[in-house]
């Protein structure tokens, strides 16, 4: 009987990473740079390996392969195959991260026979004066794009969001953004390692060298429209569910727990991924044992598990991760 399934994180150096991820969210950090811990990960070479019960050691695509849509969900597996959809992160930006964008699904599986990348950002905390670049602050036409990239003056005209804890930003495929420093985000996005890199501010890396751009990649997906409003709307409900974004890529609702809560997974047709942004919690379900559920760990739900019950030991948050297959 498959039951809570918890993974070993995977954490990445990176030149602008931190030690975020080990202060507030109690990550195994080795290194001064840890700049993402990928909690749930199907990429080749970077597949989660799961750290409790009798499925501990087995990575992900072993179990996917074996449990099919007893994991996945019927509808989930029909679509996705073997291929686990999502791909889910903690991110501790001690410094600015590179200015990029991400391709769609048609050009990604065009040029890398990869899917796109949509994904969301949810806020865990954000040093004062905080800022995401989303977006441009005007509109530029193509020519204009690419003189500011070459003469590395695009800088001119990233839109900058002054952000909180508890704000959300979706970002769609061909949406130029970055991360800045002081900031530490869950991301939830589709299975896929593609990143076009636009800028970097003149940086070198951990080796002292610069990293590569990908300009006339990027410029073949990037969105140069300007919009006025990038951040997700939402008013939280304790002890309630409550809907940050739902699209085909991936449905991500916020909990704020004080009690306990149930759910039917049965009626989703899809596995569920619970990330534990707040306080400490236990999972009970039907012949298994209760799975301690820490701050900063990440939790797969799968489809066949039926009822289960959330229960928190102190105040606590939540993001919610699935799949509608109806939306697809």
């Amino acid at each position: 009987m498959l039951y809570p399934l918890k993974f070993d994180p995977i954490i990445k150096e990176k030149v602008w990473g931190g030690q975020k991820l080990k202060t507030y969210l109690n990550k195994p950090i080795q290194t001064e740079n840890a700049g993402e811990s990928w909690e749930l990960s199907g990429i080749k070479n970077d597949e989660s390996c799961v750290s409790n019960g009798f499925l501990k050691g087995k990575c992900l695509s072993s179990i996917v392969n074996e449990y099919k849509e007893i994991l996945l969900g019927k509808k989930v597996f029909e679509i996705f195959g073997s291929e686990f959809p999502l791909l889910i992160k903690f991110i501790d930006a001690a410094d600015d991260l590179s200015v990029q964008v991400h391709p769609g699904d048609d050009f990604a599986k065009k040029t890398h026979q990869q899917n796109g990348k949509n994904e969301i950002w949810y806020i865990l905390e954000a040093e004062p004066e905080a800022q995401l670049v989303l977006g441009l602050n005007k509109k530029l036409s193509k020519e204009e794009y690419m003189k500011a990239v070459k003469a590395k003056t695009i800088q001119n005209s990233l839109n900058r969001v002054d952000i909180k804890k508890g704000d959300v930003a979706f970002i769609p495929a061909g949406r130029i953004h970055a991360i800045m420093k002081g900031v530490l985000l869950a991301e939830i996005q589709q299975t896929s390692d593609i990143t076009y890199r636009i800028y970097d501010w003149d940086r070198k890396d951990l080796n002292g060298q610069y990293r590569p751009l990908h300009t006339e990649l990027a410029a073949q997906v990037v969105d140069l429209e300007f919009k006025t409003d990038y951040l997700t709307k939402y008013v939280p409900i304790v002890n309630n569910s409550v809907q940050l974004i739902q699209n085909q890529y991936f449905t991500v609702c916020i909990i704020e727990l004080s009690e306990e809560i149930f759910y039917d997974i049965s009626m989703s047709n899809s596995f569920i991924i619970l990330m534990n942004l707040e306080g400490n919690a236990f999972i009970n379900s039907r012949g298994n044992e209760p799975v301690a559920f820490m701050k900063g760990e990440t939790v797969l739900l799968p489809a066949c598990m039926e009822k289960v019950q959330l229960v928190s030991e102190t105040d606590s948050k939540f993001l919610e991760i699935y799949i509608e297959p109806d939306k697809i």
